[in-house]
């Protein structure tokens, strides 16, 4: 039985990191200098960064995404015993110009015919995202780029999602949220966002407030679930 569209959406709003740009994709360039350690690295550096956003907001120390970054890969590095100075500097840089997923342009393209607002929201610095989203030139296909920095806090707190309806001045029931992320899914749903949790890796559900109204594997299936 095919479910039915998400009705009533007046802007689309996507995380960035795993969503529209693959993390793993600084490493993968350095496959040369990493071998079979690239995979554990991946692994490593995402988990420690994720970590570190949730015990800054905890604790009430925020430091930038940037900063955040560095210390997980300088954390990931230190436990696989990868003494490179160069490579750590070459992973950072890449991740400035993360690869976008393949589908990820044509989708915003659409999208923005159809006459919907488009935003970004994330972790990432101002600098990062400036640098991510001129690097896959989507700049003209997204209305808003919307940096945890203008709150001081990481998410899930509910003032990060707050930040889209301020800034595209339309109702959290009005905005198709879109995260690869499963505990971000779960939490811009309970904020009273509709969620489409592009489950890129085949995570499980969480045991969290809220519930992604669909489940996808791609953002190339979001303009058949709202209608465009």
């Amino acid at each position: 039985m095919t479910e039915a569209r998400l009705e009533g959406i007046r802007a689309c709003v996507f995380d960035a990191y795993g969503t529209l740009f693959d993390f793993t994709s600084a490493a993968a360039r350095c496959r040369d200098l990493l071998g079979d350690k690239l995979e554990r690295l991946n692994t490593l550096w995402r988990d420690k960064q994720l970590q570190y956003t949730w015990l800054r907001a905890i604790q009430g120390r925020h430091a930038d995404f940037w900063q955040v970054t560095g210390d997980a890969l300088d954390f990931a590095l230190d436990a696989l015993a990868i003494g490179n100075p160069d490579l750590r500097r070459r992973l950072m840089d890449i991740y400035r110009t993360l690869d976008a997923f393949p589908e990820v342009a044509a989708t915003l393209e659409r999208l923005k015919q159809a006459g919907l607002k488009t935003a970004i929201l994330s972790n990432g610095s101002p600098a990062m995202l400036d640098a991510a989203v001129q690097h896959a030139s989507i700049s003209h296909l997204v209305d808003a780029v919307l940096s945890v920095e203008e709150v001081g806090v990481y998410k899930p707190h509910p003032k990060v999602y707050q930040l889209a309806v301020d800034r595209l001045a339309v109702e959290p029931s009005a905005i198709v949220f879109q995260s690869s992320n499963a505990w971000d899914a779960y939490a811009a749903s309970a904020f009273g966002m509709r969620v489409v949790w592009c489950n890129r890796n085949a995570q499980r559900p969480e045991r969290l407030p809220g519930k992604p109204d669909r489940v996808v594997t791609t953002l190339a299936e979001l303009p058949t679930i709202i209608g465009v």
